[in-house]
């Protein structure tokens, strides 16, 4: 099921239906994310014209172009790669005409590919402020909307450098409800958020970030560009792949053999181990009192979680959902779990995630590991990797979100 999910995402499959007619100027495609160079190779063999362009992506994340140029640069945490791809890509779209067309190739992860700062910031603010977002366990939205006004190219700002240019955006959501202006914080979208709006999320949180980061927000400079702007009027936007289209690909999987599945959300969000032990009482009731559903069956679900870092473990939001499972479930003998990042990355770990089987509980106690010590050390990783439980795929080059099926049997 979870193959299924990814491959039902891949850009090769879902880009060349939203390929747009070929302008009467030039074709200039830009990108960002982990599943752009996939992207712009699939818009390089299937389109008809001359084109050229520049994409960043993740390390490992890259695609044979000939004609596009692919950068790689760094992710969660940005770094100086991402920073001169993302000038560059700004320089590139200077001067163009009203009959040119930028086709821009966007998915997760693009926000920390274009950490373009705005004046009077430094990469190492924009470093600090994604360390502090990742660690304070607030949402993928407000995460973005702090991002925004912090950045000389996201929240609609490349889509005003292409002015007056067409803009056609084909976009692989990442983000619970598929609101385009949080898939790499909508760099060619207009945003409504504002200063005050990333202000208050700071004091949410209780953020740490550097003097320079506050004193832009308080002092209104980083407002974005507005949905309404002139600047935006030639912009449309297209989601060409999304977290419903994944799972329903796993349902039908499940349903090839002789198992119902039902999708319990594409959007869920929350504490990783909250949302673990509310699945968990799900589970149960399923298998102990045939409600809401019969089994056997299957339930999925997708979205992001977040989690607050507390100690000092290897982490991944997918891996804190499982063993919170697994610590509610204390070894159920018919229920089975995997939970994994669609982009194969759970956390800052090569790992996509880990599968839970009745007797995983027990194999670690054999280890003399607890699933609760790790549980309060953000220690997924660590545990299920112990165990030989862990979900490797490599570079997906794609990202759907996150992906969790229980098997109730």
């Amino acid at each position: 099921m979870f193959e299924a999910a990814i491959a039902s995402a891949q850009p090769a499959l879902r880009i060349p239906a939203f390929l747009p007619p070929p302008p009467a100027g030039r074709l200039l495609v830009i990108g960002a994310g982990k599943a752009s160079a996939e992207m712009a190779k699939a818009v390089e063999e299937h389109w008809p014209g001359e084109l050229s362009g520049l994409v960043v992506t993740r390390y490992g994340y890259g695609a044979p172009c000939s004609r596009i140029e692919i950068v790689e640069a760094a992710h969660p945490v940005p770094d100086a790669a991402g920073l001169a791809a993302a000038g560059r890509m700004l320089e590139r779209v200077q001067g163009l005409a009203a009959d040119d067309l930028v086709l821009c190739l966007i998915s997760g992860g693009g926000s920390a590919l274009l950490p373009l700062p705005l004046p009077g910031l430094t990469l190492e603010d924009k470093q600090q402020v994604n360390r502090a977002l990742l660690r304070s366990g607030a949402s993928i939205t407000e995460m973005n909307c702090v991002r925004r006004h912090l950045s000389a190219i996201k929240g609609g700002r490349l889509a005003a450098a292409c002015h007056p240019a067409r803009v056609v955006n084909l976009l692989i959501s990442d983000v619970p409800g598929d609101n385009p202006i949080d898939i790499a914080s909508g760099p060619t979208v207009g945003d409504p958020t504002t200063c005050a709006d990333a202000l208050a999320i700071v004091r949410r949180y209780g953020l740490d970030l550097p003097p320079a980061v506050l004193d832009l927000l308080h002092s209104g400079r980083g407002e974005s560009v507005k949905p309404d702007d002139p600047r935006l009027a030639g912009v449309s936007t297209h989601i060409v792949a999304a977290p419903q289209q994944a799972l329903e690909a796993a349902a039908q999987v499940a349903a090839a053999h002789g198992l119902p599945a039902y999708i319990l959300g594409d959007a869920i969000e929350g504490e990783a181990r909250d949302v673990g032990r509310v699945m968990a009482g799900i589970a149960r009731q399923v298998a102990e009192r045939g409600q809401p559903f019969a089994p056997p069956c299957v339930l999925l679900s997708g979205g992001e979680t977040t989690v607050t870092v507390r100690g000092h473990g290897r982490g991944g939001r997918n891996v804190e959902f499982l063993l919170a499972l697994a610590v509610a479930l204390q070894g159920h003998p018919r229920i089975h779990a995997l939970a994994g990042d669609t982009d194969g990355v759970d956390g800052l770990e090569e790992i996509a995630g880990a599968v839970l089987a009745p007797d995983s509980l027990a194999r670690a106690y054999a280890q003399g590991r607890r699933a609760a010590d790790a549980l309060a050390d953000n220690d997924g990783h660590g545990f299920f990797g112990a165990l030989g439980d862990a979900v490797v795929t490599g570079p997906t080059r794609t990202n759907v979100n996150d992906f969790r099926a229980i098997l109730v049997l």
